[in-house]
């Protein structure tokens, strides 16, 4: 059994900044990728940044240059650092991970359970 655990999420004005983290635990033999999404209410769940093979990064076009992803290998944590955060920002996210198992031979998608963020003066 693996899960991934979020935290940091909250209430922030506009302008101002927080940093998500997310957990991963259980019998992990081996994560190959890690990011972070996002659903506002009435809108489809997109992905916001991502780290693939554990090296290289990616972000969608409205959060480049003001959110950064970054990973401690060692404690099989993402973290999500949000800069600038603007009211368009409000939505609930969600870790997602692709996960290999001690004793499977193939990964799982993993997904967490969500931290609210809430851009609004």
């Amino acid at each position: 059994q693996v899960q991934l655990v979020e935290s940091g999420g909250g209430l922030v004005q506009p302008g101002g900044s927080l940093r998500l983290s997310c957990a991963a635990s259980g019998s992990i033999f081996s994560i190959n990728d890690m990011g972070w999404y996002r659903q506002a209410p009435g809108k489809q769940r997109e992905l916001v940044a991502g780290v693939i093979s554990g090296r290289n990064t990616m972000y969608a076009d409205s959060v480049k240059g003001r959110f950064t992803i970054s990973g401690d290998n060692a404690k099989n944590t993402v973290y999500l650092q949000m800069n600038s955060l603007k009211p368009e920002d409000t939505a609930i996210y969600y870790c997602n991970a692709l996960i290999l198992p001690v004793g499977r031979k193939s990964s799982l998608e993993v997904w967490g359970q969500g931290t609210l963020v809430t851009v609004s003066s």
